[in-house]
């Protein structure tokens, strides 16, 4: 194919038309890899609340990369030196950045993989591209793992206002119909500089940022962690890990070789070897939901009703607090299941359960966003702000839930 032909244009319902900067990336976008994640939802779980919440990971690597070509246009327009080698690898970087999510998004960081966040999964796959491609993800990859001494490149991708942020709030908020997540990342890349080797916001574009600040606390309440999308993922984590519990106890299910992969075997980051990297690279939100749809005639009476919740949408109660629940509550409720399901207390624990949710819009101690006054000085926006509520937003909010089966209430 000739390289002309690899500079293809894709259309946006966000940004309008997204061009394709150069061949190699192409390459990068048409690898395997990267195609699955178009079979890879953005938000989860979500669409059982938003039913137009159907975007992909694709969608969102793309759109991140596109913003990043407006913001790397505006700092070089602003005269900040940007080689074309470091242009290319902010791009690779950040198409690539969740490259690693595994289905649903975040289900299996917490059930059939044992603590690796698709971060590090990202960074296994990155390099297993640099072998392939001869070292051509070698920039992208320092970069990515913040070991590239110019700083603001690894804020560009990874920060508290960052262009996975900026695309995430911003496409969530239009596929899911939550408008109070808009925001203007138009203003956002316009007002960028750098100022010591530091990302920094322009004094004028303030209002913006406090707007994005604000954005990403209502997108969490309100879609993230919206109480029917917590349920729901948390049901099919609970799912994955029955699934995998009776895989290592010689049940059989009905299941796809790459996802038997991992329900026989106990995977941490130690033993991600590329055996377990191919395997995951064939795991997407159909594997998975080809599975439940077979796992709800299981015999198994937890894997079979766990199941049946998610593809009829009927699901376990969850109420939400600002106090820690109750342990002899939680008790009593395991206590009624068991007696009206006939199941063990082991059993029960997979639908009777607690946890905590927390929500920080802003974190004063993490990479602060600076502002760049008028006398050139920086300052952290909290700090710049007229606004007294950025102060509320840096404050960590938690709450706590209990979930349980509507027929203990008897509804």
């Amino acid at each position: 194919m000739s390289q002309t032909n690899k500079l293809k244009i894709f259309n946006d319902p966000i940004y309008g038309f997204i061009t394709i900067p150069n061949a190699f990336i192409y390459d990068l976008i048409q690898h395997p890899y990267f195609q699955r994640l178009r079979r890879i939802s953005q938000m989860g779980m979500s669409y059982l609340v938003y039913p137009g919440a159907h975007h992909t990971r694709f969608h969102h690597a793309l759109g991140c990369m596109h913003i990043m070509q407006k913001a790397v246009q505006t700092l070089q327009f602003k005269g900040v030196a940007i080689s074309q080698e470091e242009e290319e690898a902010l791009y690779i970087a950040i198409l690539l950045h969740d490259i690693g999510h595994g289905p649903f998004s975040h289900a299996m960081e917490h059930s059939i993989v044992e603590g690796v966040h698709h971060e590090e999964l990202s960074l296994l796959f990155m390099e297993q591209l640099n072998l392939e491609f001869e070292g051509k993800l070698n920039l992208a990859i320092q970069v990515f793992k913040g070991e590239y001494p110019r700083k603001f490149m690894l804020q560009l991708i990874s920060s508290q206002l960052d262009m996975d942020r900026m695309d995430y709030l911003k496409r969530d908020s239009f596929y899911s119909g939550v408008a109070e997540g808009n925001i203007n990342s138009d203003r956002l890349i316009q007002m960028m500089h750098v100022k010591d080797d530091l990302l920094v916001i322009e004094e004028k574009g303030i209002y913006s940022v406090e707007k994005f600040l604000v954005a990403r606390r209502l997108m969490y309440w309100q879609a993230y962690l919206h109480k029917t999308s917590v349920v729901a993922e948390l049901i099919l984590t609970k799912i994955l890990k029955r699934a995998k519990e009776l895989s290592q106890n010689e049940v059989l299910l009905p299941i796809n070789s790459p996802l038997q992969f991992f329900m026989t075997h106990k995977i941490t980051l130690d033993n991600f070897d590329n055996v377990t990297l191919n395997n995951f690279s064939y795991l997407d939100d159909y594997d998975i939901m080809g599975a439940i749809k077979s796992w709800q005639f299981h015999d198994d009476y937890v894997l079979q009703n766990l199941c049946r919740m998610i593809l009829n949408r009927d699901l376990l109660k969850i109420q939400i607090t600002e106090d820690k629940p109750d342990k002899a509550d939680l008790l009593i409720l395991k206590n009624k299941f068991m007696q009206i399901a006939s199941i063990s207390e082991k059993e029960s624990a997979y639908f009777v359960f607690k946890g905590k949710l927390k929500n920080q819009a802003y974190s004063k101690s993490s990479a602060p966003i600076y502002i760049l006054k008028k006398d050139n000085s920086i300052e952290d926006v909290v700090e710049a702000s007229d606004q007294m509520y950025l102060k509320a937003l840096s404050k960590e909010v938690t709450k706590y839930y209990v979930c349980f089966p509507k027929v203990v209430l008897g509804i």
